[in-house]
């Protein structure tokens, strides 16, 4: 004789345990762990590129200081010089690095990896530009110690480049992410990073009042030129601290702008 259970009989009142209630799924990961995941993962796998990547972005800022000193002598242009040079060492990375890492993730299937993964658009793109940023601090500090020392200009406040880098590496950032999620082919990525940061040079660390008039204009639309403004400000005798805030607020809402933009990228790609 065997032994049926009662659920399962036909007309049982019993009700099966299946039918008790579907199982409830889990929360969906926040974004502040999900954000520091990705930059640890990120920080670990770019940790072998950091001496060629510290080294090519700090020599070609000092490289350029150099030879910009045999034509300035001080003054305001020399503030722009070391300042734009400094802030050069973050676009070499945002711009150009990043446009390529995510132009090749794209082209790869990468990006399938991370959208099975139950983070946040927004943890990945923040994640992987803030390891990749993380790389330029000691390129900055070097670049801007060098300049100081080789123009004579003070450093007593070169605890701005606290809240430059961060603010000027995010919206450079942003747009290098979306520069590599948005174009078509890896090639075309490289390019638009390279295009990118080339701007970054030739706008930021020339001195604007030599340049045109349309040139200047164009300037002004550069996310890094107010992180350039806002550090080259602080090597006056009394800098206009009013000014310095007021650059590094336009830094900080370009950095929202961009990053929500390189966020909507990469929703865009990876659902494709």
């Amino acid at each position: 004789m065997s032994v049926v259970p009662a659920g399962v009989l036909p007309g049982s009142a019993l009700p099966l345990a299946a039918d008790a209630g579907a199982a409830e799924l889990g929360p969906p990961a926040r974004l502040w762990p999900s954000l520091a995941a990705v930059y640890r993962a990120q920080l670990s796998r770019a940790r072998v590129a950091r001496i060629p990547l510290l080294f090519v972005a700090t020599f070609q800022s000092v490289g350029i200081m150099i030879m910009m000193r045999g034509v300035v002598d001080g003054g305001a242009e020399a503030r722009a010089v070391v300042a734009g040079s400094t802030v050069l060492v973050v676009a070499f990375v945002a711009l150009n690095l990043l446009a390529q890492y995510f132009g090749q993730l794209r082209a790869s299937g990468g990006l399938d990896h991370y959208a099975t993964l139950p983070v946040p658009p927004a943890a990945v793109v923040l994640g992987a530009a803030g390891a990749y940023a993380s790389f330029t601090v000691p390129g900055t500090l070097i670049t801007a110690v060098f300049g100081c020392v080789l123009f004579g200009l003070p450093l007593a406040h070169l605890w701005v480049l606290a809240a430059v880098v961060p603010l000027a590496g995010a919206a450079l950032a942003g747009l290098g992410a979306a520069f590599g999620l948005l174009a078509p082919r890896p090639e075309l990525a490289t390019l638009l990073g390279q295009l990118g940061m080339s701007a970054a040079l030739l706008l930021g660390v020339l001195p604007a009042d030599r340049m045109p008039t349309a040139v200047q204009y164009a300037r002004d639309l550069l996310p890094s030129t107010y992180g350039v403004e806002a550090f080259a400000r602080s090597f006056g005798a009394a800098p206009d601290w009013a000014a310095v805030l007021g650059d590094l607020a336009v830094c900080a809402g370009v950095g929202v702008v961009s990053l929500t933009l390189a966020t909507w990228a990469y929703r865009r790609a990876a659902v494709r």
